[in-house]
């Protein structure tokens, strides 16, 4: 990501402006009328034409509703048609952040910075969610987000005028871009500059936590202060600075390349990064891609890559890359292996010596539970890749050179394992990084190469590279 011009509110429009024009959409019936209300406002509010009272006017001329559709649905790499479609509001429903996604404003130059790199912030109230102690520390840790990574140098203020000024608010709060309520914009932050400029608001009728559930304070102040010291959104939807709420466990947080890149390209790179190599979006197409897992959910398949997992649907081309923590906050940012056994609607993931069983988006109480509870050694660190087979109602685990066969019945292995996978299965090597089933076949991948494998002819039929589970 490169730091464009920092967007700010843009005057929200009462439901009946909101109506008055209306939205293109595949099927007119589809979508409820308070659907509609809510893409006209979303619309209206993010990618909107109009002047602000702070005086930042956006692009020029005023955009069609088609125009807007077009533009949002091309900042999240959804299919840009101009129409309301499901996965179009499927992102319109998602918390966020109440800064607009396109920045070209021209009434600032074209980086947005603060001039110096000693910076002041001041709480001037705290939510009733948490104690003032986690507020404190949650900002605190959300500044050295960005203090890490750049020359800055960020102090707090007890009184007096700081240059970024912190508060919590509901619905209208006295900047003239009022809230809307429980869930939808979570925060909102102002670019660098005088009076308003830096100030960051967080909308106290949203539940701010600690943890995974509500919306976790230093997730959307970490995202929000980045606004605050000059950065636009991202379109990388691994960034911090995607518009979109996604929960990362605060205490193992790392800053995305991307928005590290981001906050260099305006301040430099600082001298002291405790953590200096940061997270990647995975490329799908990349010719040497690895991945982690493989699992079908409800006829889906689930490819797990790092912290991310792409969804791919069998009638569609379309591939979405999702975090997994958006999914389920509860599991490990990164798996080992995955499979879904069908016939009690389970998908187990596992990571190191525990693993978890899921159903459809919820963890199955009693979960997680340690490798051995399965019948496993309980020396065995972890598992490599693991495939249910529907040919023999068995699963085979895969760890190092060997492998178990489970029987699912009776919760346990089947007597005479582990035995070796370059003895069993002739061709595929001797490690396995994961594996899935389809249509007679058992596709083992290693590396960037996955193996097609005859379950009835036990034999390789055909090597292909692994992006090809992505339509590449």
């Amino acid at each position: 990501m490169s730091p464009a011009v920092l967007t700010a509110i843009v005057l929200l429009i009462s439901l009946d402006s909101c109506l008055a024009v209306p939205i293109p959409q595949e099927d007119s019936s589809e979508f409820t009328d308070n659907e509609l209300r809510l893409a006209q406002k979303y619309l209206s509010t993010l990618y909107s034409s109009a002047a602000n009272p702070a005086g930042m006017l956006k692009r020029s001329a005023s955009s069609s509703v088609t125009n807007q559709l077009k533009e949002m649905q091309a900042f999240f790499g959804l299919e840009v048609t101009g129409t309301l479609d499901e996965d179009t509001m499927d992102i319109m429903k998602q918390p966020r952040c109440g800064v607009p996604d396109i920045g070209e404003y021209n009434f600032f130059p074209r980086k947005l910075k603060w001039p110096r790199l000693n910076i002041t912030y001041r709480i001037l109230n705290y939510t009733p969610d948490l104690t003032h102690a986690e507020v404190d520390r949650a900002f605190k840790k959300a500044f050295k987000v960005w203090i890490d990574v750049t020359p800055l140098n960020i102090t707090r203020l007890r009184s007096g005028t700081a240059d970024i000024m912190i508060s919590f608010g509901k619905q209208e709060h006295g900047d003239f871009y009022p809230f809307d309520g429980p869930h939808g914009l979570l925060a909102h932050a102002f670019p660098p500059g005088d009076k308003l400029g830096g100030d960051t608001h967080f909308d106290d009728d949203e539940h701010f936590t600690t943890g995974y559930k509500g919306y976790n304070l230093f997730i959307v102040a970490a995202h929000e202060f980045g606004h605050a010291l000059g950065l636009d959104h991202s379109r990388d939807p691994g960034s911090l600075m995607y518009p979109v709420y996604s929960y990362a466990e605060p205490n193992t947080f790392l800053l995305p390349e991307d928005d590290v890149l981001g906050i260099q390209e305006l301040y430099g790179a600082g001298s002291k990064d405790p953590n200096p190599k940061h997270p990647k979006t995975p490329e799908k197409c990349d010719p040497d891609l690895e991945i982690d897992a493989v699992t079908e959910l409800r006829g889906e398949r689930f490819i797990f890559k790092d912290r991310f997992f792409w969804r791919v649907h069998p009638q569609m081309t379309d591939t979405e890359l999702t975090m997994i923590k958006s999914f389920w906050p509860e599991l490990p940012n990164k798996i080992d292996a995955a499979y879904e056994y069908p016939q009690k609607d389970l998908v187990h993931i596992f990571k190191g010596k525990k693993v978890w069983a899921i159903n459809g988006y919820d963890i199955v109480e009693g979960y997680p539970k340690k490798l051995h509870e399965l019948g496993l050694p309980k020396n065995l660190k972890g598992i490599d890749a693991a495939v249910y087979n529907d040919a023999t109602g068995k699963t085979l685990f895969f760890t190092g050179e060997k492998y178990w066969s489970y029987d699912e019945e009776r919760m346990m292995p089947e007597k005479g394992y582990p035995r070796t996978i370059a003895d069993d299965f002739l061709g595929i090597g001797e490690k396995v990084d994961a594996a899935y089933r389809r249509n007679g076949y058992i596709y083992f991948i290693s590396g960037p190469l996955q193996y097609e494998y005859s379950v009835w002819s036990k034999k390789v039929t055909r090597v292909m590279k692994t992006n090809a589970l992505l339509w590449c």
